[in-house]
């Protein structure tokens, strides 16, 4: 039964995402960003261990400005190469 489960549903941690998506370099940076407040999903500013989904929409804060994507899916590994297509940039 949780097979049917997690085929239907898929979470992630945002700081395991944020890695494995490419978007931060390692996880101790997606960890760190998140523990500063620099990390909101759908508005709301979020811990390391939040669970996101797709279609959720994030925004990271840096110094030179906000790099805001919407969640397309979620794998818990992938090449490189596409990395950039588990998420859309929206601004």
């Amino acid at each position: 039964m949780s097979s049917d489960l997690n085929q239907n549903t898929q979470f992630m941690r945002i700081d395991k995402f944020l890695k494995i998506s490419r978007v931060l370099k390692r996880r101790t940076l997606s960890k760190q960003a998140c523990e500063k407040g620099k990390v909101c999903v759908n508005g709301r500013e979020v811990k390391p261990g939040h669970k996101i989904k797709p279609q959720d929409t994030v925004e990271l804060h840096f110094t030179g400005g906000t790099l805001k994507f919407r969640i397309l899916k979620i794998k818990e590994t992938v090449k490189k190469d596409e990395a950039q297509s588990l998420y859309e940039i929206l601004e």
